[in-house]
């Protein structure tokens, strides 16, 4: 599956997208309307739509009101929706994220690739919290506590006001973007990546990126949620700016594809991502996949393909802190010029 081009898409896809978009749909977060914890292929889609068709999709922070009004937010701020969805939803696990739908896109089967264009993303409330506990995060035994600080965030300005004096420039996106993975999988934790994506915690999928996923099941079954108002690459204390977020969300599927991991591009780059518990072999993945996007799409021999991501390619770490760690490989659009 090629990356494609997000000013002609249509030219670089092997199949050609609609021109406009169909139907636009608006899917709010409600008791209704959310999986907790978990990607399913055997969940019920709460949202079926069409190729081309864009989806308003409400998500909700990754915290509890109690522990939002512990940290200092009063009452009132708190979204009613994430009230009501703490008391009445009981199915819930094995993860902790509360990720907006699943939705069903028409067609979509088992080796298609489901295109997700990443019109808009908006903050819905005006404040994010960062947050570490004991047992979760990189330097876990040298932080042996809990703690949660609530940072505001000024829409107007764009930023968020992490400390007197300390201003963290808003680029919000969303940590979890996936599809139902394999049947045999099950019910499937939201906590580490893998090949349906889920939780990437890929700072760079914010408005204007494009999202590759390869389809596992009958109808794709997107979710998404865990809203990041920032985050730096790493996410090492185990959370970023986590907040509530509004995403204006464009599906356009792509048939007989045979992609097997997640891709995005950019309006700049291309991104390959890798995710596994060794570090070393998320790294090894990312390659690999850049590895044979460049052969694939750009007709170089995997020797140039290799040689060219080492001298041009950048490799970070997407996140280290969700048990399958995260890699991905950015390169550059402009290093490939016409004769």
């Amino acid at each position: 599956m090629q990356f494609g081009s997000q000013l002609a898409v249509a030219v670089v896809l092997l199949v050609a997208a609609p021109a406009v978009a169909q139907t636009t749909h608006h899917l709010a977060a409600t008791p209704q309307t959310i999986a907790w914890g978990n990607y399913d292929a055997t969940a019920k889609p709460v949202l079926r739509i069409k190729s081309g068709d864009t989806v308003v999709i409400d998500t909700l922070i990754t915290s509890s009101p109690t522990a939002l009004e512990r940290g200092g937010v009063a009452p009132s701020d708190v979204q009613q929706s994430l009230r009501d969805i703490f008391d009445a939803v009981k199915d819930r696990g094995p993860g902790g994220h509360i990720l907006t739908g699943p939705i069903a896109i028409d067609g979509a089967e088992p080796g298609d690739t489901l295109e997700v264009r990443i019109r808009k993303i908006e903050l819905a409330i005006p404040y994010a919290y960062n947050g570490f506990r004991y047992g979760a995060g990189l330097m876990t035994d040298e932080f042996p506590y809990a703690r949660m600080k609530i940072i505001p965030l000024d829409k107007q300005k764009n930023v968020a006001n992490f400390a007197p004096g300390i201003q963290i420039k808003l680029r919000p996106f969303f940590g979890s973007m996936g599809v139902a993975p394999p049947p045999a999988f099950g019910r499937y934790d939201s906590t580490p990546p893998t090949v349906h994506g889920g939780n990437m915690d890929n700072k760079e999928l914010v408005a204007g990126t494009v999202l590759y996923l390869p389809v596992h099941a009958s109808g794709a079954l997107f979710e998404v949620g865990d809203g990041h108002a920032g985050q730096g690459n790493g996410e090492i204390d185990v959370t970023a700016l986590e907040t509530s977020l509004t995403g204006t969300l464009e599906f356009v599927l792509h048939k007989e594809t045979k992609q097997t991991y997640p891709r995005a591009e950019t309006p700049t780059h291309f991104i390959a991502m890798g995710f596994d518990d060794n570090l070393s072999v998320a790294a090894q993945k990312s390659v690999r996949e850049m590895i044979d996007f460049l052969v694939a799409e750009k007709k170089l021999s995997r020797d140039d393909a290799y040689m060219l991501i080492s001298v041009a390619g950048d490799l970070a770490i997407t996140q280290i802190v969700d048990r399958n760690k995260g890699v991905h490989v950015m390169l550059p659009k402009d290093l490939f010029v016409k004769p």
